[in-house]
Formats: C-alpha cells, structure tokens, sequence
C-alpha cells in the first residue's frame, strides 16, 4: 500500500523538501492544547491552583491568538512567511519549556500566554505557505495531508505527556523544547515560498495594504468564507468541552472511555482530512461536498449528545469527524485562493482568528446556556439540548455562509 493508494496521486508533495519542512513545523502548534489536557489534575497543587482555575492554562494558551493571529498574517505579507515561522518556533518553544522553571500558577498563566502568541505565528503562516507553494487539488491534499499531521500530533504527544507526568509534573512541559531543533532545521532549509517576500518599509506602503485587505474582506466570497470557517469550530470544540461530562455523567461512563471518544473523534478527523484532495477532485464545484460535511459534521455532534449509549455515541463521533477534517482542509484550501500571494496571509490568518475566537467562545457560552436552563429541563435534558443547538447552529451558519458565497461575483482586486 502506497501513499497515493490512500491519499490520491497528489501525495507525490509528500517526498518535496518545501512541504516536509511545513509538516515538521506542523508537529508543535497542535500541543498548545493537546499536550496540556492530560496533565491538567497534575498541576493543581504543585502551581497552587484549583480545580476551578485550572482550566485558564487552556484560555490563556488561546485568547491571544485571536487578535495577534491577523497581525501575524500581515506581517508575513509584509516580510515573508520564513522568519514569521523562526520567530513563532522559538517563541512557542522558549516560553513552554520556561512552565518547567516557574512555581507559581500565576507565572504558568503568564507564560502559557506568551506560547499563544508564538501558535498565532505558526499554524496560519503553514497554512498560507501551502497556498503559496500549490494550487488546485494539490493545495486541497496539502491542506488535508497537514490537518492529518496535527490529528496524529494529537494522538501521540499526549499520551508521552501522559507518562512523563508520573515522574515530575515538570517534565511534559519539555517536550516544547523540540521547537528549537526544529527551527534550527527550517533557518538551514527552509527557502521563502514568496516570489517577493520583502515590501517597501513606509508607512504609507502600509496603510495601503491594510486598505486592500480591508477591500478584500468586505467582499461577499472573502467574509462568508472567514465566517464560515469559524463555525465551523462550534461542533469540534463543543464536543472537547463536554466529552467527558457527557460520558460520565449523563451516559455513567468512565473518564478512560471519555478519553477513548476523544481519540476515535481526533483519528477519524485525522483520516478524512488525508481525503481533502480526492474530494476536491471529484467536483467540479466544491460547494456541494461542503453542505454535506456540515451536515454530517452537525448531525454527528447532534447524535453525541442524543445518544442512549457509548456505541451510539461513537457513531456519531466518526461523522462529526469526518465532516470536520474534510470541511476545514477544503475550506483552508479555498481561502488561500481568494487572495493574491501579497494579502494571502492577512486573509489566512483573519479566517483562523475566527476559528480561535470560536474555540474560546464555545465553551463559555455553552456553559451559560447549561446554567440558565438546567433549573426548568434539568441537567441532563440542558447539555443535551444546548450539545444540540451546537450542532445544528454550527452547522446551520457554515452552510448559510456557502450558499451565500456562491451566489456573490467573484473576487476582482485592482493591481
């Protein structure tokens, strides 16, 4: 069995230097989070945190990607997605390995911030540099190949984090140290996938590209695709939020089979992302693929938390993750097309601050949503219902978003 066997003929990319380069920087921004979920009841009493506070090593980790994330974009328009990438590699590694220095939770929480901004200088500078680097299905199999890399990520790092904690609370936290041999290899090896990867310096040069990224994004196909790809983050950080209570206190399951939902959900986003460039290439209008997979990326969520039993469940874990894998990697693959290569990051990095202000925002509004009607329908009937409303508003919006962008003109930026 072959890579193309699985994946299509476009993973021929998989043997490119530019592309392999971007799958090893790829390996560090999904343990932002990932790598913390584990060891989260381990850091309550050697930080002096709570059971209740805890949980801000999360928040803090992804409030400031939201507004650094667009400023990222910018700036590697500006001056070049390389030392964007440098930069975000040694930022992220530097301030997560410090976590292992500090005694304090308070440090944790500062530090753990820091590491937000050096991820907003990652993930949506990858994600352009695959725009940059191919076009057409093979952009959509690079998109997907990458999103498969993160889900593996996901899978193997935690579960070293996993064992590390039982020596020292210290130690998973060093596993951020490989950013640094990572960015060693990309400063050596890594060419600017920008033909002009430098602008001119003034401040009006500036304004001017503000001004174009402005213009771009009132149009109709940029802002329902940036939208878009923020919902579309409802389902899948909906599920991370309430996997476990949903198991364990309204299925009277485990926290280890909670853990078992949550890897099948991460292995089957992983598998249908790898899929991107066959879907890709099977329709001639990519609209069509997309109203399925929000379809079955809400519906999935919707029978998680409608479903009378773990197997049920699990059902409707592999739709939603499937749907979720296949719509971001297609989504991504489109957003980096409606812009030319000198406002692409600005674009990419507005539609990944959407999904990072989505993924902060889910788990708040849901809670509140849990509290206010728990008192009339009861607990289990509220995160039922509000798991959902998830569901059916993320994916409601998502396709709203398509339809609309399909009927707008195209994109016609003045050179």
């Amino acid at each position: 069995m072959t890579p193309s066997s699985i994946a299509g003929a476009d993973t021929d990319i998989l043997r490119e230097r530019p592309f392999q380069l971007l799958l090893l920087i790829n390996v560090l921004p999904p343990l932002g989070t990932a790598l913390l979920s584990p060891v989260l009841g381990s850091l309550v009493e050697p930080l002096g945190a709570s059971t209740a506070n805890v949980g801000l090593l999360m928040s803090a980790f992804t409030a400031p990607a939201i507004f650094v994330i667009p400023v990222a974009g910018v700036v590697s328009d500006r001056f070049g997605r390389r030392p964007v990438l440098i930069f975000g590699l040694l930022w992220f590694g530097l301030t997560g390995t410090a976590i292992a220095l500090v005694s304090t939770f308070e440090a944790a929480l500062a530090l753990r911030f820091l590491q937000g901004v050096g991820f907003a200088a990652l993930t949506p500078i990858i994600i352009t540099s695959l725009g940059d680097l191919y076009a057409g299905t093979k952009e959509a199999t690079a998109q997907g190949l990458r999103f498969t890399g993160s889900g593996l990520s996901q899978t193997v790092f935690p579960l070293a984090a996993g064992v590390l904690v039982g020596f020292a609370w210290q130690y998973p936290f060093l596993l951020y140290a490989v950013a640094f041999p990572v960015a060693a290899v990309v400063y050596v090896y890594f060419e600017e996938p920008l033909d002009d990867p430098g602008r001119d310096d003034s401040d009006g040069d500036f304004r001017e590209q503000l001004g174009d990224l402005r213009t771009l994004v009132e149009h109709r196909r940029a802002w329902t695709m940036v939208v878009a790809r923020g919902t579309a983050n409802l389902a899948w950080f909906g599920f991370l939020t309430y996997n476990s209570i949903l198991v364990v206190d309204v299925l009277d399951g485990t926290p280890a089979q909670a853990g078992l939902l949550a890897a099948l959900a991460s292995l089957t986003y992983a598998l249908a992302a790898s899929q991107a460039g066959r879907i890709a290439d099977l329709f001639d209008d990519r609209i069509y693929p997309l109203l399925a997979l929000n379809v079955s990326m809400g519906a999935g969520l919707a029978l998680v938390f409608l479903a009378p039993s773990l197997p049920v469940a699990a059902v409707g874990v592999v739709f939603m993750g499937a749907g979720f894998g296949l719509v971001l990697s297609i989504y991504r693959s489109i957003v980096t097309t409606l812009a030319p290569p000198s406002l692409r990051g600005g674009l990419v990095s507005l539609s990944e601050g959407s999904g990072r202000a989505a993924a902060t925002m889910t788990p708040i509004l849901m809670g509140a949503a849990i509290a206010l009607s728990a008192s009339s329908l009861g607990f289990t009937t509220a995160v039922r219902a509000v798991g959902v409303g998830t569901g059916l508003l993320g994916a409601g919006t998502g396709i709203a978003c398509l339809l609309a962008m399909s009927a707008a003109a195209p994109i016609e930026m003045g050179e």
